[in-house]
């Protein structure tokens, strides 16, 4: 399956369901998309000219591009399901072409994992197009709510900040419209294993989600990383941060504390194996290892 904007790059849903667990929580990546999603130096700006070696093959095409994966992070803990980040969705219609008219069969390889009708929470990280497309569907010309008996956790600051535009119109008002939405702010316990908490720079909700089960730790980032790039140096911003401060601020905060508790980083868009242990290093990070997800 591909995307319709194959100028962009070549996006292709493959090898797409891939599970580890950390504690007593099971996870599942779910790809709907993986492949090019732009120059790699035009979205991650600070990146040095040339990139680094080791970045290739998984982040970094030979023709310069970024490899990356839309995902949505599929968690059953505690005998019930969450998602984390809804991907793009189908049938869209975004300023950004990359996003725009994408059919998939992503809802039916969902699907496989786990009922719709049968999630509990959804956890949007922050209200970017890519986050928050499966939020709902098209049915008989009218955006439903994908997840009918879901709790969605959406950051009011981005669900405020977004108002008028088509992500919101499309994926979060009628959320909020079928009462299913609770707004957070600063931080949300969704349950013992799992906490959601302000990280905000990329927009103006970006949030992170620690998991903390048994002795295992982890934390998904959303966006504050788009490259491993940024791992090694936190100070280092994607073209899409709204705050360049405040995102330099959270990264450095949040990696330095998955450092200190030993906590897997899950970034929302890293292809390869998906997700990575960190340890200070002078001024940034060393990545000293990789989760055992397979390469999409």
């Amino acid at each position: 399956m591909r995307s319709t904007c194959t100028s962009i790059g070549t996006l292709k849903a493959e090898r797409q369901t891939q599970g580890m667990e950390l504690g007593e929580v099971e996870i599942v990546r779910v790809v709907e998309l993986h492949g090019e999603f732009g120059p790699l130096r035009e979205i991650v700006p600070g990146l040095p000219d040339p990139a680094p070696a080791w970045l290739a093959p998984d982040h970094h095409s030979p023709t310069g591009g970024m490899l990356a994966a839309a995902q949505t992070w599929v968690l059953r803990v505690g005998g019930r399901t969450v998602l984390v980040d809804t991907g793009v969705g189908n049938d869209r219609v975004r300023p950004n072409p990359l996003f725009t008219g994408w059919q998939t069969d992503f809802l039916e390889r969902l699907t496989a994992v786990v009922d719709p009708a049968a999630v509990d929470v959804v956890i949007n990280t922050h209200v970017h197009a890519d986050h928050v497309g499966w939020n709902t569907r098209l049915e008989d010309g009218e955006w439903v709510p994908t997840f009918p008996n879901a709790r969605y956790l959406i950051p009011r600051a981005d669900a405020e900040y977004f108002k008028g535009t088509a992500v919101h119109d499309d994926s979060i008002a009628p959320i909020i419209d079928a009462g299913l939405a609770t707004l957070w702010e600063n931080s949300f316990r969704v349950d013992s294993a799992l906490e959601l908490e302000a990280a905000p720079g990329h927009t103006p909700g970006s949030s992170v989600l620690r998991l903390r089960s048994g002795g295992d730790r982890a934390v998904f980032v959303g966006d504050l990383v788009h490259s491993p790039y940024q791992v090694t140096d936190p100070l280092c911003n994607s073209v899409f941060c709204l705050d360049e401060g405040q995102a330099r601020a959270s990264r450095r905060r949040v990696l330095a504390r998955a450092a200190a508790e030993h906590e897997l980083v899950v970034p929302a868009h890293f292809g390869g194996h998906g997700a990575v242990e960190v340890a200070e290093r002078g001024d940034g990070f060393a990545i000293t290892g990789w989760a055992g997800f397979e390469t999409p």
